[in-house]
């Protein structure tokens, strides 16, 4: 006997406790929002100090150094290019400004520059 026989068992016969299923529902609906959504990143574009290969910055990220790198990592990957997170700065590399600005919109975040 599996477990999907044993679940089933249970449920037929009514030994299932009622709450159970409504408490972990209720724990992963309720995700906590992500800090920081309220203020506006800006979206640069720079050439300086980078032997002349352009960058786009973003500037203005107001959470915790985690929640900063985890942007920066989905960031990279949906565009499939490199880049960096540290200081409040998101370095990517290219003239991505554009797309940038777009990914940020879908995800939540207010977008100036």
């Amino acid at each position: 006997m599996d477990w999907k026989d044993t679940l089933g068992s249970l449920l037929a016969a009514g030994d299932l406790p009622e709450g159970d299923a409504g408490d972990v529902a209720e724990e992963t609906t309720s995700e906590p929002q992500k800090a920081g959504k309220g203020f506006a990143l800006h979206v640069l574009k720079e050439r300086k100090g980078r032997a002349g290969k352009t960058a786009t910055i973003i500037e203005g990220f107001e959470g915790s150094d985690e929640d900063l790198r985890e942007l920066a990592a989905t960031l990279k990957h949906r565009l499939g290019v490199g880049g960096s997170a540290r200081g409040g700065e998101i370095l990517i590399q290219g003239d991505m400004v554009e797309k940038v600005k777009g990914l940020l919109r879908t995800i939540g975040y207010k977008v100036k520059g």
